[in-house]
Formats: structure tokens, C-alpha cells, sequence
């Protein structure tokens, strides 16, 4: 494991500090659970970041996805 230093507005390690002695836990440990937390929240949400900057990213164009495919591979010689 890699060690980090982290700059905390006081409230904050206050907030930490009680939280880390209430639950007898570390403060490392919360840190990194929040840490894990917060990557399982955003890749589960990534999927739909990519949709909602894609949406209608066809409308603007003439015809539809299969007659475009079937140009692109006319293109291609297939």
C-alpha cells in the first residue's frame, strides 16, 4: 500500500476524528472505504455519462444506421 498525505479543512478532520473514535476504526481505514465508495458509485454511473453525451449524436445525419453501414462496406468492397 502506498502511503498519502491528505490537507483536510479543519471541520472536516474534526468530523473524521470523532467519526474514527466512536467506530474504532482508523482514519486511514474510513478514507479508503470512502475512497472505494465513491469509485463503485462513478463507474456505475460512467455508462450512463457516455449515453447521455452520445444521445442523438445521428440526428443530424440522412438516412439511417443500416444504410450507412451498408455504405460504408460497398466502401470497403464487401
Amino acid at each position: 500500500m502506498t502511503r498519502t498525505i491528505v490537507t483536510l479543512p479543519d471541520a472536516d478532520k474534526r468530523w473524521l476524528e470523532r467519526y474514527s473514535r466512536a467506530h474504532k476504526v482508523s482514519m486511514a481505514s474510513i478514507i479508503r472505504r470512502a475512497l472505494r465508495q465513491l469509485r463503485r458509485e462513478l463507474e456505475r454511473n460512467a455508462h450512463v455519462d457516455v449515453l447521455r453525451k452520445t444521445s442523438g449524436i445521428w440526428r443530424k445525419r440522412n438516412g439511417d444506421g443500416l444504410e450507412y453501414v451498408s455504405r460504408l462496406r460497398n466502401e470497403w468492397g464487401g
